[in-house]
């Protein structure tokens, strides 16, 4: 292959990967701005569907929350949440998002 072949191969080999790179990092932050948060109501959902909604939250925490709440009756408001063993602020704050209480 003659250098000037190869410097003109080789140099739309590098064009071509960068304008891939540029074009998937744009799409990226296109596709976050169109996704849509799953919520769950804690005073409605089984433990299973909290434990798949909730970041942080496994089946023995969502448990937790189900029993609580048919202990206690509904929630009213996310923060309340804190009040079951195992859940913490923090865990709260991070799922606001997610929680729903009607």
């Amino acid at each position: 292959m003659k250098p000037q072949n190869l410097f003109s191969t080789f140099l739309a080999v590098i064009l071509l990967t960068f304008g891939s790179v540029s074009l998937a990092d744009d799409s990226t932050s296109d596709m976050d701005m169109d996704v849509d948060v799953m919520t769950v109501n804690v005073n409605q959902a089984d433990a299973a569907t909290i434990a798949n909604t909730l970041a942080g939250i496994g089946l023995l925490r969502a448990q937790a929350i189900v029993d609580y709440r048919e202990q206690n009756g509904p929630f009213y408001s996310a923060e309340e949440l804190t009040a079951v063993q195992g859940i913490g602020r923090i865990t709260v704050e991070r799922n606001m998002s997610r929680i729903s209480t009607e």
